[in-house]
């Protein structure tokens, strides 16, 4: 898909749809803060929410007293909605249009091998990376869009060269449609700086 038409894709739906109204809806992302609270990230590290949308992840960063929280979505419309939401909260972060996708947008060895070079280059050694995909056994489409499902073994072994596997977990995923989704979230530390 162009993307152009993937833009226009999204900023349809987040123009469109109301935050409780698309599947990946979660009042609270609680597997994301688990993650980060995992790993004890300092409160003056950079973290950047890539494809994060309207998410709620950023809320609970600026609640818990992250100050270098960076928020990347293709939707000018999402980021948008965010910052209505969080009011004069909004000035503390950092906004990023970009095509930039969720990974599991990403269907081509291309894409898929810009993203890995991209986390290599930018993730410090020692620096950590979260991802949540759809699962082999999630949705084969989301938003109408085809994604790329991965498990542990398949989603690990797109990052060895530069990073270590540290957990690994699924997570059924309740819509507000009342289905499940099946998610894979996987954290890895970078041992080596291309």
């Amino acid at each position: 898909m162009e993307i152009t038409t993937t833009k226009e894709h999204w900023e349809n739906v987040f123009a469109n749809k109301p935050e409780n109204e698309v599947s990946w809806f979660q009042p609270y992302p609680k597997t994301s803060i688990e993650f980060i609270e995992l790993f004890n990230i300092p409160l003056d590290a950079n973290i950047i929410d890539i494809g994060g949308g309207d998410s709620h992840l950023v809320d609970l960063l600026l609640e818990k007293g992250y100050q270098n929280i960076w928020v990347l979505d293709i939707s000018e419309n999402a980021l948008a909605r965010v910052k209505k939401r969080l009011g004069e909260k909004a000035t503390k972060v950092h906004w990023v249009v970009s095509d930039r996708a969720a990974f599991h947008f990403l269907t081509t060895d291309e894409n898929i091998n810009r993203y890995v070079s991209i986390a290599e280059k930018g993730i410090k050694t020692n620096g950590v990376l979260i991802l949540g995909t759809f699962s082999e056994t999630g949705p084969k489409k989301c938003s109408g869009l085809e994604i790329k499902q991965y498990s542990e073994t398949s989603m690990s072994s797109r990052f060895e060269l530069s990073f270590d596997r540290i957990k690994c977990i699924t997570e059924e995923h309740q819509t507000p449609f009342n289905t499940i989704q099946n998610f894979l979230f996987c954290s890895f530390k970078s041992v080596r700086n291309p």
